[in-house]
């Protein structure tokens, strides 16, 4: 026990050897790397990403959830950009075993009514996107990374992110 606490007193007191030492360029990076984290969770609830929509049920966000969960209970869903629309699947109910074999279509949106966007893109790494419609709604997806396959493709494609309104 004596030796494990003199270990963990001498690497305190070498990463503060290590603050007194450092240049004043070190400093500050590692100042805005700790900072980092308390400012992406501020941008996520700027952009009310840490919501699950925009909370009017009778939009196209408000009714895409109410179907969404009316085919499926349960609470993981993948999401597929497909050419020219947006495919969500899920399973059928709650299971826990093989849910990936089950896995159904449970709506397509065109491209002409919705879009996928990072709002934080190129600012910070999030595990968060936005479903965007024509009508303004949006619907918040927590990915399962912070830089998925859904995030480096808007990050290769940015303007693929506009909502092109049709006059819908």
């Amino acid at each position: 026990m004596f030796i494990a606490w003199l270990f963990s007193l001498l690497a305190s007191g070498e990463e503060a050897l290590k603050v007194l030492l450092s240049t004043k360029e070190e400093q500050e990076r590692a100042r805005a790397k700790r900072l980092e984290p308390k400012q992406r969770d501020e941008a996520i609830v700027e952009h009310g990403l840490d919501k699950t929509f925009d909370g009017d049920w009778n939009k196209a966000a408000g009714q895409l959830l109410l179907r969404w969960y009316g085919h499926s209970s349960h609470h993981q869903r993948f999401v597929v950009l497909a050419e020219g629309r947006i495919v969500l699947a899920g399973p059928p109910k709650r299971v826990s075993i093989r849910r990936e074999s089950l896995m159904r279509v449970l709506a397509e949106i065109p491209a002409g009514e919705a879009v996928i966007e990072d709002p934080l893109l190129g600012a910070y790494d999030s595990d968060r996107l936005r479903v965007r419609f024509v009508d303004g709604s949006w619907l918040t997806l927590i990915t399962e990374e912070r830089r998925g396959d859904l995030h480096m493709y808007l990050m290769r494609h940015p303007q693929d992110s506009e909502v092109r309104d049709t006059g819908a």
